[in-house]
Formats: C-alpha cells, structure tokens, sequence
C-alpha cells in the first residue's frame, strides 16, 4: 500500500486542474473543478476516496504561489490534507516548459511533489497580510495624488503659468495659486485640486488606521525609534518582513531584502554585480527611503557612525551606491533589533553596521 498521495493542481481564479499520482503512477490527471464551495466539496470528496481507497493514505497537495494560494491552501488543510505552496522564483521548471497546458504544470507539481523537491514559499501571517493590503491601497492613492498634481502642472503650463512643486502641497497654497490665475482657469484646475484633496483625504484616513492597529505592535513600535522611520514605513518593513526567526542571519535577511550583490565564481575569478533584487519590492523600497530620511536629518543623524560610512562612500562612488550600500546596512540593524526586541541605540547599534 502507498503511504501518501500526491496532488499538483494548477490554480487559477476561476477553476484549478489537478493531476493525482501514486507511487509514480498517474491514477487521474486534467480533471478540472470550480473555485467555489461546489467545487471544493466535489475535489475534498474525490481525495478522500482516493485516500480511502490506498488503506487511508496521507493526502499531500502542491500549489504555485497566487493571488489565492493562502485561501485554497485553508480550506484544504481544513480537509485534512498536507498543503505546499511552490516558490515560484525558485521553481522554473513550469515556466520554461515547452508544452505549458494546465494539466501538464499540474502533472509537473505533482512529480516534483513526489520526490520531496519543490521549494516552498513563506505565505505571511494574517496579520502582515491585512497591512500589506492597507499599505497597497495606500500607496495607490499616493500614485493617484502624483498624477493628479502633474496634470494639474501641465494644465497651468499650457496657459503659461510656471509652477513649482511646493505650491501644490498644501490646501492653503493651492488655494493661493487658483487666486493667482484667471477665472478660467481657475474653473479647469480647480476641479483637479477638488480631487486631489478627495485622494489625500482618503490617504490620511488609511494612515490613521496604520496608527491604530499597530498601537501596540512591538515590532512597528520598535523601528519607529530609528531616526527616519515613520507609520508607514515601519508598517511596510514590519508587514514584508513578517517573522524575523525564518531568518538565520541578518545576510539572509539582507538577501531576502534583495540588497546584496550578484556574485558569480569561475575558477579563480569572482564576479560581483548589481543587487539581486530579490524579494519584495516594497521592503527595500522601504529600506531606501528610510536612508534617504537619515539623510536629511542630518541635524540628529550625522554623528551615526552609518551616516558617516555613508559619506565616506558617496566620496568614493556615488550617492546611489552610497544609499544602497546603507540600505545593506541598516537592513543588519533592523535584523538585530527585531531578533532581541531592543530599540535603536545610536552607539551600540551603528557600532554592529560597520562590518
């Protein structure tokens, strides 16, 4: 008798594709089933008569990482099945196939299944997953206040008027620069900014709810006390980084910030490029536009020994390079703070950056 079942499904937004393969063998394979509650019962059912029928085998699913991974990998393991959400970064198998059809990929998932192989990846917690909503929601208001203020520059433009960013900043210096122009354009631009205040009345909203529902979160708490790092920025390193113990070191943890190096050896030749890249976008985004802060706050951050390494470098090479070298760096600190659960300490902190 076979001691487990192995299932790759092929998911997608309406429906999923299956493959069931025991002992090497495909016993079922293309059968497709809705994403909804019908279908789910109908696949559950299926499986545990399979199950049953192989003296009551484990039944072991694998899933590529979707929009509805999360969703399908719950109501499954409430089924009793073992669920393994694929990496798919680390997993190309699927996409550089020659014959990609739904049946094939799940087919494929469910070899690799078999011999142990496929590489898993990390789906966040509920809690992380809600902030990354709110954050992503938050940045599209911001994407939406950006084109609306550059529509509203080339409206003035177009009737000669030369404006500068600062004076759409405020709703007092809006206000001031429809007073400034004609009537008529006053109506055209107007309008704009009636929006704009719509948009940013809706972000401040979203900010406040950050506020509110990590008030007593221990790690937004602590990287607040970093200079630079406010509500959002916090939130979006706290929600991408999600359980800092998955993490050995703080270089994995770089490496997963995407902020390290290439690196490629041929014989006695080593390579280093450009940074991976790898990882959520949003986190080293984050990393950088907390340097950036730092500095600007040059007034409270300038005798930090991570500032002073970061003028060093802007010497030698660039600003840029200089940004994400300390990105790199306060990437270390971030790691050792939420992995002690201590606050930002200028001396003994930037002290552990050097390296």
């Amino acid at each position: 008798m076979p001691d487990r079942i192995n299932v790759g499904v092929d998911l997608h937004k309406t429906q999923f594709t299956i493959c069931v393969l025991i002992d090497d063998e495909v016993v079922e394979t293309g059968t497709v089933y809705r994403m909804d509650n019908e279908g789910f019962l109908e696949f559950t059912a299926r499986m545990q008569a399979v199950s049953a029928e192989n003296g009551n085998c484990e039944v072991r699913i694998a899933i590529e990482s979707t929009a509805n991974s999360r969703f399908f990998k719950e109501v499954m393991e409430k089924a009793g099945f073992m669920v393994t959400v694929v990496n798919t970064l680390r997993f190309k198998v699927i996409n550089l196939s020659t014959k990609k059809t739904d049946k094939n990929d799940a087919r494929t998932l469910a070899e690799f299944l078999s011999r142990d192989i496929l590489p898993q990846s990390h789906l966040c917690s509920a809690g992380s997953e809600g902030l990354r909503r709110i954050l992503k929601s938050r940045s599209l208001l911001v994407e939406d206040a950006v084109a609306l203020k550059n529509q509203a520059h080339a409206v003035l433009l177009a009737y000669g008027h030369i404006t500068a960013t600062a004076q759409f900043q405020s709703k007092a210096g809006r206000a001031r620069l429809l007073e400034a122009v004609s009537p008529a354009e006053a109506a055209i631009v107007s309008i704009i900014f009636e929006t704009l205040e719509a948009v940013e009345k809706q972000r401040k909203i979203l900010e406040k709810r950050l506020r509110e529902i990590t008030a007593d979160d221990r790690n937004v708490n602590l990287l607040m006390t970093i200079p630079g790092i406010g509500i959002v920025n916090a939130c979006t390193i706290s929600a991408y980084t999600d359980d800092i113990n998955r993490f050995e070191t703080y270089k994995n943890y770089s490496a997963y910030c995407g902020l390290v190096p290439w690196v490629q050896t041929s014989n006695e030749t080593v390579y280093y490029g450009k940074i991976t890249k790898r990882g959520p976008q949003e986190l080293r985004t984050a990393l950088v536009q907390c340097v950036v802060a730092m500095v600007r706050m040059e007034e409270k951050t300038g005798n930090l020994d991570i500032m002073r390494q970061y003028q060093e470098l802007k010497e030698q090479k660039s600003s840029g390079k200089a940004i994400i070298a300390t990105a790199r760096k306060l990437s270390r600190i971030i790691y050792m703070m939420l992995k002690t659960g201590k606050p930002f300490d200028a001396r003994r902190l930037t002290r552990s950056s050097g390296s």
